[in-house]
């Protein structure tokens, strides 16, 4: 065993992870301007500090210490929101506590020159060559039609009117929850991490300004959704009325009184749900529009249902193939075009095809789509010549 290696007591340790995270609560503390206070870099701080403490108390029991698990909380609250980027007035009472457990606080304190902003009045040259010209189409297909399909399993998550305290509580965690915002995170992160890997890798100044401007969609909706995560952990783990007794819900009230539950779900809700349905919701056109440009296009000529024609069962079908991939499917009868993707369109298209007793039909657009439609067209549009339903394609199981 190494003669110099000396054993550090619980108390001396815990001074020392405490000791920038109290010198930051310090700051805040003595700031009188707090709009001015809250830089990217104090954040960056506050995460680093207040991690690898809530990490060390971990390790020591503090969750099940009365005595340690306010100021164990106090710590998880500040990790939480700050990677949240979302602040409260929690300093003091932080002090307040690590003075009661005999934690010594710092002599010194940051200043704000330790903490500047981001942004100065410069910009580095742009010396990069950015031209997409070379990008392959494939790839920009595959990533608008998953924007695509992520705006639409997202849908449902949609309002119109800033919700209220009641409503608000009975969507979270029964409707709205962190498992449920991380999934739809991670899916916006991968097509972040496509765009970037496989189409465009310079920044939004230069190149060609649809893609990236499609880019910003689904960056900002991501950073939304990160925000969303963290503060909906927080709420559920920490401020959620779980049943807890004693100790634990002693400790949850005191966080309610510093971190206004309904506050937070405000911010959570009426600000980041709403605004990621909105930029969603958004981006869907420019997707749309860059998809069409960029898809291989092709026809194909196939019979139309038999018996039945194109009543409501095989027109949902084909509508539903269109809107899987996204691309633009037209129905074409001599000079007339019909939207694919509408089932309406499809059924008076089917309507004219009766009345005129034609038995084949043509598509035009989005080669994947037509693929699939002549799989629909090969098994008479998923129906016998009953109208009954019959088993479909492996290849078309995603409209099961």
């Amino acid at each position: 065993m190494n003669d110099s290696y000396c054993e550090i007591s619980f108390s001396e340790k815990v001074r020392i992870f405490s000791s920038d995270y109290l010198k930051c609560c310090i700051y805040i503390s003595n700031r009188q301007t707090p709009d001015h206070v809250f830089t990217k870099k104090l954040y960056s701080k506050l995460i680093s500090t207040s991690q690898v403490l809530e990490d060390f108390l971990d390790f020591h029991g503090a969750k099940n210490s009365e005595d340690w698990y306010l100021y164990r909380e106090l710590c998880a609250t500040v990790r939480h929101l700050s990677l949240g980027a979302y602040c409260q007035n929690l300093a003091p009472v932080i002090i307040d506590e690590a003075s009661r457990l005999n934690i010594a606080i710092p002599a010194e304190s940051f200043g704000p020159e330790d903490f500047p902003g981001i942004t100065t009045g410069e910009m580095l040259k742009y010396d990069i060559d950015d031209d997409a010209k070379d990008v392959q189409k494939r790839n920009i297909v595959k990533i608008a039609s998953e924007l695509l399909s992520i705006a639409a399993s997202f849908d449902p998550m949609g309002f119109y009117e800033p919700y209220g305290k009641e409503e608000m509580t009975a969507l979270v965690p029964e409707k709205v929850n962190e498992v449920q915002i991380r999934r739809f995170e991670m899916l916006v992160h991968n097509l972040q991490s496509s765009f970037d890997t496989y189409v465009i890798h310079g920044g939004f100044r230069f190149g060609d300004r649809k893609l990236k401007a499609m880019r910003s969609y689904f960056s900002i909706v991501f950073h939304l959704l990160q925000m969303m995560g963290r503060l909906l952990h927080f709420y559920e783990r920490h401020l959620y009325e779980a049943g807890y007794k004693n100790t634990y819900k002693r400790v949850q009230d005191k966080l309610a009184s510093l971190v206004d539950p309904v506050m937070l779900l405000d911010r959570t809700i009426n600000y980041g749900l709403y605004y990621a349905c909105h930029y969603l919701n958004s981006g869907k056109k420019l997707a749309r529009e860059i998809l069409n440009e960029n898809i291989e296009r092709s026809a194909i000529t196939v019979g139309i249902p038999v018996k039945l024609g194109f009543h409501s069962r095989p027109s949902l079908l084909v509508a539903k193939i269109v809107q899987h991939f996204g691309g633009q499917v037209e129905l074409v009868m001599g000079e007339d075009r019909f939207d694919a993707s509408s089932v309406l369109d499809i059924q008076w298209a089917g309507g004219k095809l009766q009345k005129e007793k034609i038995t084949e039909v043509t598509f035009e657009g989005d080669t994947r789509a037509l693929d699939d439609i002549q799989i629909l067209a090969g098994v008479n549009y998923g129906e016998d010549t009953m109208g009954k339903g019959v088993p479909l394609p492996i290849e078309l199981s995603y409209l099961r």
